[in-house]
This record gives structure tokens, C-alpha cells and sequence, in this order.
């Protein structure tokens, strides 16, 4: 199984960016799929995820401001993220669950004050 990831970028800080991630190389249709992140000198965080019966889960630090969605192709999922601050600014990765944890390569993303 492989995740491409994309959408991420440079912003301002106030502004918006949606990431993209597909996995392919599987007939399976994920359990779940999310959002991590990891900031330079930090540990890798949870900011999202969603289930396969459309129940999600956020950080308390992007509630209200970001959100998970799964696309209508199979195994896609997005990661709308406005009102974006400084310190959102971290590689971000897809994950994806079915038997196990699947991860993709990290996008990055990074908010300008």
C-alpha cells in the first residue's frame, strides 16, 4: 500500500490549505484514514481522522478550524485546513488503517506570521 500526499505549501498565517491524499496498491477499502503532523523538534501528533462509518476525531488544537473529509474515490481522503496559524506549520502525513498502520511521505506545510 503507498499514500501520495499533496496540497501542502506556504501560507500566511489567516489562511487556508487542503491536502490530498490517495492510497493505492490495495483492493481493500481502509478501516480509517487521518492526519498527522510533526513540527521540527517535536514528536508526531494526531490532527485527524476518520472512520470507515464517517466518525472523525480532532485535536483539540485544529477543532473548529480544520476538517476531515473521505473523497468519493476509494481510500482518498482530504484535510481542509483554514483560519491557519504559525503554529501549524509541520510536516504533515497521511495515515491509513486496515490491519495495520500505513503512512505516506509527509507534505509540508508552513504558516508565515
Amino acid at each position: 500500500v503507498q499514500l501520495q500526499a499533496s496540497g501542502g505549501g506556504l501560507v500566511q498565517a489567516g489562511g487556508s490549505l487542503r491536502l490530498s491524499c490517495a492510497a493505492s496498491g490495495t483492493d481493500f477499502s481502509m478501516n480509517g484514514m487521518g492526519w498527522y503532523r510533526q513540527a521540527p523538534g517535536k514528536q508526531r501528533e494526531l490532527v485527524a481522522t476518520i472512520i470507515s462509518g464517517g466518525s472523525t476525531n480532532y485535536a483539540d488544537s485544529v477543532k473548529g478550524r480544520f476538517t476531515i473529509s473521505r473523497g468519493n474515490a476509494k481510500n482518498t481522503v482530504y484535510l481542509q485546513m483554514n483560519s491557519l496559524k504559525p503554529e501549524d506549520t509541520a510536516v504533515y502525513y497521511c495515515s491509513a488503517m486496515h490491519l495495520r498502520v500505513y503512512w505516506g511521505q509527509g507534505t509540508l506545510v508552513t504558516v508565515s506570521s
